[in-house]
């Protein structure tokens, strides 16, 4: 799944992994998360080894997965607090953190809900903030915003961009292209192969057929509706050209 991937992350940065489905991207990042076992190779996170002290690793990052794998059945509010649990915060701590959390991730006002109510990129946050309860130095985002819509991502990566200003390493899997060159270091993986590394701006450099084009459409939600109309994969609050390009070009 995953060949001779070879990488340095720098703590504090946003690091963006890049590639089509079944790359190896999900695969690199639960290697390093500890949470399957390399067959060769070495690595380490926050200086411990991910096959001997995987355990310790588990403990100190934050993960979140492709899947929303929370309960549907207990409310925003349950949901923080069982995993305040798991995390084996205190009960003072715990509530500090999670009336922060509610606040930071514009959740208060839904807190009472159910999580099976939720739109997907509510339950996106609902997951992150159960991800970072415990102040993690490190955070891994396993394709967050998949299936999310273009207003809901920008949302979810202003509180990536807080989380990094405040010195969380984070590693985010994505087929956006538009996400990945958020990132400060890019790495492209492909057939498992590491193909390319670097800043965006690097990345694009080394891309030697990139070619640019530009469209203009003075009433980009109409022609959006018109698309979806006619049988075309298009999500709803599609505001932008730059968004709507980048649904036609998944």
């Amino acid at each position: 799944a995953v060949d001779k991937v070879n990488l340095a992350i720098k703590p504090g940065q946003i690091c963006g992994f890049l590639g089509p489905n079944g790359a190896g991207k999900s695969t690199t990042l639960r290697m390093l998360c500890g949470l399957i076992t390399p067959t060769a190779g070495q690595g380490q996170i926050l200086g411990l080894d991910i096959v001997t002290e995987a355990e310790e690793i588990k403990s100190k990052i934050g993960y979140m997965s492709q899947r929303f794998s929370l309960y549907l059945d207990l409310t925003v509010l349950e949901n923080l607090k069982f995993y305040a649990g798991v995390y084996g915060l205190n009960e003072e701590a715990a509530k500090l953190r999670i009336d922060e959390l509610l606040e930071q991730l514009f959740l208060s006002e839904i807190k009472d809900s159910l999580a099976g109510t939720l739109s997907g990129g509510t339950k996106q946050r609902l997951a992150l903030g159960c991800a970072i309860l415990h102040d993690p130095k490190v955070l891994f985002l396993d394709e967050p915003t998949a299936g999310v819509d273009p207003v809901a991502r920008r949302s979810f990566w202003n509180i990536i961009y807080s989380l990094s200003r405040n010195g969380t390493t984070i590693m985010v899997s994505t087929h956006y292209m538009d996400e990945a060159v958020r990132a400060d270091k890019v790495f492209v993986i492909d057939d498992g192969d590491l193909v390319m590394q670097g800043t965006p701006k690097e990345i694009f450099s080394q891309v030697d057929m990139l070619k640019k084009y530009r469209l203009d459409v003075p009433q980009v939600t109409l022609l959006a509706h018109e698309l979806k109309k006619s049988g075309v994969d298009i999500p709803d609050g599609i505001l932008t050209t730059e968004e709507l390009v980048n649904c036609l070009c998944q």
